[in-house]
């Protein structure tokens, strides 16, 4: 039999829930890994070893006596090291944050651990969040593994690492511009932004509170749709979450695509993007074609002022959520996110005001275009994942920083809210993944997953890996153990 770790969440659930495979090995095999591969990967920063153990034949057994839970039971799973979780360190790899241990469980956390998935450890993040690369981690850069030399999108890189290497069968990650696209489309994965105010963020350290979106980073379509179930539904911890009862999301994946209306932008999200990435994301439109839906060209009027709106709001969000730190330790952060939360405090009030509104401008257009289409459609990325130490690309002779250039097709999608989900439509001739981004109405989820799963079934892209690093043997330094 195939390695189970190595099959997707989906698959492994049916193993588990017919009794072929237990919790017990599942774990096991994925702590194999970790000890092998995370030394050079660097995708964990904490394992939980231990308690994970105890989970596993906790569940095996109650999967034996017929207590069986659904699809997570038993599945093991790691979170962003954003995520609290009780008794266990969040440090949102910063030494800010160096011994804090939640005394309680994100609601996202406590939701899948009332799912029955267990919890292997906690995994690497760009500082606070407040990057595109995850290269700037108080422990070290998250490797691509597609190309060591090279990072694997960020800030939640660690996830994507190990959702990609089968060191969890899927991970949360975050997203407050495209925390969870970026390195989902870097990587090679997918990964999911669901609609702002589905799913609860209390519990997470957040640093962008109004663009902050919780979610999953899967093998799979089918696998979002599965990770995304727990996630959604009110909060009263979270004000921003909506009175709105979750469909099945996994259900709605049977449905098909024809006659389904898909818009695409081609000003600001195709024409800015390196070509080879724009000839492989229009490829995957030819695909969505044959299969039936209709494509049809849009234009997002005054997008090209999304970049600066979400760079002020970042930079004023970021700076008030660490004011007092800042001030008292300047010395516990990165340069990097050092000079960005600094930066922020020179945001003027009626900066982030004519931000806000250029956000409510931008969601009423795109809006109007939704009335038209059902979803849209981008390259998640505008290029590939690049070197960890290159910090301006150039795209179609012209040079430009790397964040600038990482963000421009994803944070649109924070702005204004909406559910965006990267699957892999293809690689460069490097052999790096690309990434095609759909977006949908509020709270349809069920489409934007329809529309993936259906790509996904028409191609083979998602099933691709990379050959894995030589491996370490069982080296100690390679995560902390809780």
């Amino acid at each position: 039999m195939t390695d189970p770790t190595a099959l997707p969440l989906s698959e492994q659930a049916d193993l588990l829930r017919e009794k072929k495979v237990s919790p017990l090995e599942l774990t096991e095999g994925y702590l194999r890994r970790i000890a092998k591969y995370n030394g050079e990967l660097n995708a964990f920063v904490t394992l939980t070893e231990e308690d994970a153990l105890r989970s596993a034949r906790e569940y095996g057994e109650e999967i034996q006596r017929g207590a069986y839970r659904g699809p997570l039971h038993g599945i093991p799973i790691a979170h962003k090291d954003l995520y609290w979780t009780k008794g266990v360190r969040t440090t949102a790899c910063s030494k800010v944050l160096e011994e804090f241990v939640p005394d309680k469980d994100a609601t996202v956390v406590r939701r899948y651990n009332a799912a029955g998935a267990l919890v292997l450890g906690k995994l690497n993040t760009h500082e606070f969040a407040l990057g595109t690369t995850n290269r700037d981690s108080s422990f070290g850069p998250v490797r691509n593994p597609w190309d060591l030399d090279r990072h694997p999108g960020g800030s939640s890189g660690g996830s994507a690492v190990a959702v990609l290497m089968s060191l969890c069968s899927a991970a949360t990650g975050s997203d407050s511009g495209g925390s969870i696209r970026i390195p989902a489309a870097a990587s090679g994965i997918v990964g999911l932004k669901p609609t702002f105010g589905l799913g609860s963020r209390y519990g997470i350290v957040s640093a962008m509170w109004t663009m902050d979106h919780p979610g999953p980073m899967t093998k799979t379509v089918r696998d979002a749709a599965l990770m995304l179930q727990p996630i959604a539904g009110y909060d009263p911890k979270d004000q921003t979450t909506v009175r709105r009862p979750p469909p099945d999301y996994e259900a709605d994946l049977m449905s098909d695509i024809k006659g389904l209306r898909i818009g695409v932008p081609l000003d600001y999200f195709y024409d800015q993007a390196d070509p080879e990435v724009e000839n492989t994301v229009r490829a995957a439109l030819d695909t969505l074609a044959d299969l039936g839906a209709s494509v049809e060209l849009v234009k997002i009027p005054d997008v090209e002022y999304a970049s600066a709106a979400a760079s002020i709001i970042y930079l004023a969000e970021a700076a008030a959520y660490h004011d007092d730190t800042i001030r008292v330790s300047p010395d516990l952060f990165l340069p990097a996110t050092r000079r960005s939360v600094e930066l922020g405090s020179y945001v003027l009030a009626k900066d982030y005001l004519h931000a806000q509104q250029y956000r409510r401008l931008l969601g009423r257009q795109v809006a109007a275009i939704l009335e038209g289409v059902d979803v849209l459609a981008t390259p998640t990325l505008p290029i590939t994942a690049t070197p960890l130490s290159q910090e301006v690309v150039r795209i179609r002779g012209e040079s430009q920083p790397l964040r600038v250039a990482m963000l421009r097709n994803t944070e649109p999608w924070n702005l204004t809210g909406l559910p965006a989900l990267s699957v892999p439509c293809g690689f460069s001739t490097r052999g790096l993944p690309i990434g095609l981004q759909i977006i949908g109405r509020p709270f349809q989820e069920s489409v934007v997953l329809r529309v993936g799963h259906a790509y996904e079934q028409a191609t083979d892209w998602h099933q691709r890996r990379p050959e894995p690093p030589a491996g370490l043997s069982s080296d100690p330094r390679a995560v902390r153990y809780q």
